[in-house]
């Protein structure tokens, strides 16, 4: 099993040194995220100071960007990196596009899809020399000049990952993608029932199998030196599950556990703004179905309890010691 761990642009001086560390740690990926900074400065970053740690986005949000943008900024990350690079894209919600960012909204699957098609269309360009065709019902991109196309990479183009919740989402990223990032808001039963039926179908469809997938996340992991330290962290967890809980379109995974009255006190007490009270309202044995839990020492054989066989990747703190990681591997 493969372990990634994040990244953040609030000391971006640093983000070189931590980048570092965490590949004389062990860890096989550093990812970064589009929330209050870009997410690909600090991948930039990180790849000029290491030599061997896979660099991810988790995620940049694709709509506001052309995928051509999209593919010029991963394409120099890759040759960068000498081919570590992995594009994670996300669709975020409609308020955020259309508010936040101020593009048009539709429904995002077939969107998604037409963006990561086009993507790869634009990346055979560069690298084959092949003429640049795509027209979809989103995006068309017929024109590549010699003056606008960079040079070929010494390896292949960038991996393309994207994260789903829903079925549609699912369904584009096993017939579409190199892999899948997953909502931590998932349970064992939940990627065992749900998820991993969709993926296999889509997979199916593109002629593929799971070993040519990558699925990434799918929990939490409650962990650190010392009991008080996992204490602290499973109440973090606790406080996640409440937030997450309490949006109607993440009840399908309280449903097949029998929790969805609990989803219903969770968006009562949200609509009152009893922040507090949601965290209250889970109970440890509910919190328990979304982590795995135990000391640095201990915390390997619960992942493997938790998430194995279903997933390839997990993410876990940065601080977590060379050992534990290299037990991890081991699952």
């Amino acid at each position: 099993m493969r372990v990634t761990t994040s990244i953040t642009s609030d000391d971006l001086a640093g983000v070189g040194q931590v980048a570092a560390r965490c590949e004389a740690a062990g860890f096989d990926f550093v990812s970064s995220q589009e929330n209050r900074h870009d997410p690909f400065i600090p991948l930039t970053l990180a790849a000029a100071a290491t030599t061997s740690i896979g660099l991810s986005t988790n995620v940049a949000i694709a709509f506001p960007r052309s995928p051509m943008v999209a593919a010029t900024v991963s394409w120099d990350l890759q040759a960068l990196s000498s081919g570590r690079f992995t594009l994670g894209l996300g669709s975020q919600v409609k308020p955020h596009n259309e508010r936040r960012f101020s593009v048009p909204w539709s429904a995002p699957a077939p969107r998604m899809r037409e963006y990561v098609q086009s993507i790869r269309a634009i990346f055979n360009c560069w690298q084959t020399g092949e003429r640049l065709t795509y027209e979809g019902d989103h995006y068309q991109f017929t024109l590549m000049t010699p003056n606008f196309t960079p040079p070929p990479l010494d390896g292949p183009p960038p991996a393309l990952h994207i994260a789903a919740v829903g079925p549609h989402m699912l369904g584009v990223a096993g017939r579409e993608c190199d892999g899948v990032m997953l909502h931590s808001f998932c349970t064992p039963l939940y990627l065992e029932q749900t998820i991993m039926p969709l993926l296999q179908r889509g997979l199916e469809a593109s002629g593929r199998s799971r070993h040519d997938f990558d699925v990434v996340g799918g929990g939490f992991v409650a962990t650190g030196a010392t009991d008080a330290d996992v204490d602290r962290a499973f109440e973090f967890i606790r406080k996640r599950v409440g937030f997450y809980g309490s949006t109607p379109s993440y009840w399908p995974v309280l449903e097949v556990h029998d929790q969805l009255d609990l989803g219903h006190k969770l968006n009562a007490l949200s609509k009152a703004g009893e922040w507090d009270a949601m965290t209250d309202a889970v109970p440890d044995d509910v919190v328990e179905l979304f982590c795995a839990r135990g000391r640095h020492d201990e915390i390997a054989p619960a992942i493997g309890e938790h998430f194995g066989g279903l997933v390839d990747t997990i993410a876990i703190d940065a601080d977590t010691p060379a050992e534990t990681i290299s037990a991890i591997h081991a699952l």
